[in-house]
């Protein structure tokens, strides 16, 4: 029981690092008197879809490697390749590096530059690769040790905040976004669908079965049980903490003047009121509190994807050591970091936007098809069309394509309109293979 809860701490601080900590207040100062409805959207896919690709990367036990094999080993190699490189050193941990350094030394000095970034990038990295070279620490490092820390830090910040802010919401949401209680319930799907943590889940899947099978349990059942339990209490934590953190940024009203400074110099809102928040509630202590925090969640996450990511390519290319990969993959990540926090965010947008339907996509069909008989085909055939609608849809939303036909699909406005052509492309599909006689239903490896 109490390795599994160290399993489950080390889960929620591996997602809860990476932006999340400064995402929360910002949504909550912005949904006004729309904040239930919004919430609770948020947190059905902002914690569902993760929690739900961390139990589906359980389905075989080979995790998603094997999984996706069934599909086509091509197709295994080509998604998970692109996924580890994007969410790891890519965008997601240089972005830990570089929210870290925002709510720390960049919230501390009074002219914060690439200098200073550099710097302090040099040392947060030095820190992720020390710990990164023993994975087999992980569990105690992480679960035992930094998330309990992380937690207490954090609820000492929302208890604080809780009792000293006004009990009247923010009356200046963006009223655009939320005019009403259900399109701020849609929009809060939409919210916590763009977080795009589900991808997260992917690459930390492979670090929840390894370390469960470390600890004995190998049988199919038992792993599927574990792994279940480990994703559903940091699934609790993560809601749990979103709310409260989008509870106190509902509850703050700052003055025109200081929206218009955040805006001049092209600040973090989140940073901005997570540093605000502490300040408020613990004075200069606050900053301290809230940069050990911050630092703490960060680097969490950043060894935990490192140690995925640098697991995963020697896996596939085994002539090439772990502590290699660990080392080249901290370089590339240390070198987009000093690119600071806001030009990581708007690098990783649209190449986020284009594979995350595709993962989606590709998940949903591994948990159907655990249910339900189907042959290759039926993913293929789906995964080919979502790829294709992917890439138009965003062409189309960033000017490239004109496609007006696209406006017209369900839930476009909340950016899931292809829900509706993975439904479609899925239910054909499916059909035509009932009519292929040469290919067998997929099946999971469970023993």
């Amino acid at each position: 029981m109490k390795r599994q809860l160290s399993i489950g701490f080390m889960l929620f601080a591996m997602f809860f690092g990476a932006g999340n900590l400064i995402f929360p207040p910002k949504l909550g100062m912005e949904s006004g008197h729309f904040f239930w409805p919004v919430m609770v959207g948020f947190v059905l896919t902002g914690v569902g879809m993760p929690l739900l690709g961390v139990i589906v990367g359980a389905i075989d036990k080979r995790g998603y490697e094997g999984a996706l094999k069934e599909i086509s080993p091509v197709y295994s190699l080509l998604l998970l390749s692109t996924i580890y490189i994007v969410i790891g050193p890519l965008f997601s941990i240089p972005r830990t590096g570089t929210t870290a350094y925002e709510l720390t030394v960049g919230s501390m000095i009074s002219h914060p530059g690439s200098v200073s970034l550099a710097i302090f990038s040099l040392l947060y990295f030095l820190i992720v690769t020390y710990v990164s070279l023993n994975p087999n620490k992980l569990v105690d490092r992480i679960g035992s040790v930094l998330t309990p820390i992380l937690l207490l830090i954090i609820t000492a910040i929302i208890v604080r905040g809780l009792f000293l802010l006004s009990s009247d919401p923010q009356t200046t949401g963006d009223k655009e976004r939320f005019p009403d209680l259900a399109t701020s319930f849609a929009n809060g799907v939409s919210e916590g669908y763009l977080t795009m943590d589900a991808l997260g889940a992917i690459t930390f899947s492979i670090l929840i079965v390894n370390t469960i099978k470390m600890n004995g349990i190998c049988q199919k059942k038992e792993l599927f049980r574990s792994v279940t339990a480990a994703g559903v209490f940091a699934g609790i934590l993560l809601a749990l903490v979103y709310v409260a953190l989008a509870f106190i940024g509902n509850h703050i009203n700052l003055s025109a003047g200081r929206m218009a400074d955040i805006m001049q110099h092209d600040r973090n809102m989140g940073v901005y009121l997570l540093t605000y928040i502490s300040q408020l509630g613990f004075g200069s202590f606050g900053r301290i509190l809230l940069g050990l925090a911050v630092t703490i969640a960060c680097l969490t996450t950043a060894i935990g994807l490192i140690v995925a990511v640098s697991t995963y390519f020697h896996t596939i290319i085994p002539k090439i050591s772990y502590k290699t990969f660990v080392y080249i993959f901290v370089i590339i990540s240390f070198i987009l970091s000093n690119l600071g926090l806001n030009q990581v965010i708007r690098m990783s947008v649209p190449v986020l936007s284009l594979i995350y339907p595709i993962a989606i996509t590709t998940m949903l069909l591994i948990l159907l098809s655990s249910f339900i008989p189907m042959k290759p085909i039926v993913h293929q055939v789906t995964i080919i069309c979502i790829t294709v609608f992917s890439v138009v849809d965003l062409m189309h939303r960033n000017q490239l394509l004109h496609v007006p036909a696209l406006e017209r699909l369900p839930f476009y406005s909340i950016s899931l309109e292809w829900l509706s052509v993975a439904l479609i492309a899925g239910i054909i599909s499916y059909l035509i293979s009932l009519l292929i006689k040469n290919q067998r239903p997929i099946m999971y490896q469970n023993d």
